[in-house]
């Protein structure tokens, strides 16, 4: 029997190879979320590096980093010339994430993004609505929120991820995961994600950091879905709202052991 390409073992596998390795993770993520950005990566055992400077970026990425993150929020002007400074299609860059945060009706992102779509990132992780308007599907979100759900958006997802020759990760009540050719869904996670700012962004980072250490874009993406959704289902449980939902992800991320996945994780 072909065993399949991605189940509770490869999460587990993952998850240790990022605590093993602390992947160095440079992020050009939101300015809205940048420390909790950070936090969630130390929480999983990753490093983050918040360069995002033209001049330094090009050199961080190719000289330095593991793994790039490209986050589109806020995407003021230098910001925007520091990620176009990288030159994603170098022989010398680190496998690298594209979160395209609110693309589709807002001109100088949605420009941007689809450049980066050309250049082949390894993973791209949205929600239905990013991801259908990366497609050329749909026509974005309400701002950051998703007006579609992942499986309106499968065969989007899986021509993106064809032509990009990585993997794309929607997230929303099931995340589904695909590169091209098989879907992945995992039935994990909680509302409360959706009620604190960068929940999203520091899913985009952890992604990232599984990028770093994974077999295949596929296997990461799905990696890092998985141990992040179910690290908010055990944050939940012990919080009373967003505001200790926030701190309770941290510690959850930083405690999860293999038996969490194995009791919990549910993947189709």
């Amino acid at each position: 029997m072909t065993p399949a390409p991605f189940d509770i073992a490869a999460a587990i596998a993952q998850m240790d190879a990022v605590r093993t390795r602390q992947p160095l993770v440079q992020c050009l993520t939101n300015s809205v979320t940048v420390g909790f950005v950070a936090n969630v990566l130390l929480a999983a055992g990753a490093t983050p590096a918040m360069v995002d400077s033209a001049g330094e970026s090009e050199v961080f990425a190719r000289e330095a980093a593991d793994a790039v993150l490209v986050n589109l929020g806020t995407p003021h002007p230098a910001k925007c010339e520091g990620i176009r400074a990288i030159g994603f299609s170098a022989p010398s860059m680190p496998p690298w994430v594209l979160d395209p945060v609110a693309v589709g009706a807002l001109p100088v992102r949605t420009e941007l993004a689809h450049a980066l779509v050309a250049a082949g990132p390894s993973m791209i992780r949205g929600n239905a609505s990013e991801i259908a308007a990366l497609a050329g599907t749909g026509t974005g979100g309400r701002g950051v929120d998703s007006v579609l759900g992942p499986d309106d958006v499968v065969d989007a997802a899986r021509t993106l991820a064809s032509r990009t020759g990585g993997a794309v990760a929607v997230s929303g009540e099931v995340d589904l995961v695909t590169d091209g050719e098989t879907v992945v869904r995992i039935a994990n996670g909680h509302p409360l994600f959706t009620a604190v700012t960068g929940g999203g962004c520091a899913l985009g980072a952890v992604t990232a950091a599984y990028a770093a250490v994974a077999p295949s874009p596929l296997i990461g993406a799905a990696a890092a879905a998985t141990v992040y959704a179910i690290a908010g289902e055990k944050a939940a449980a012990r919080s009373a709202g967003p505001g200790s939902f926030a701190v309770e992800l941290l510690d959850a991320l930083h405690a999860l052991t293999p038996a969490d996945i194995a009791q919990k994780a549910v993947i189709s």
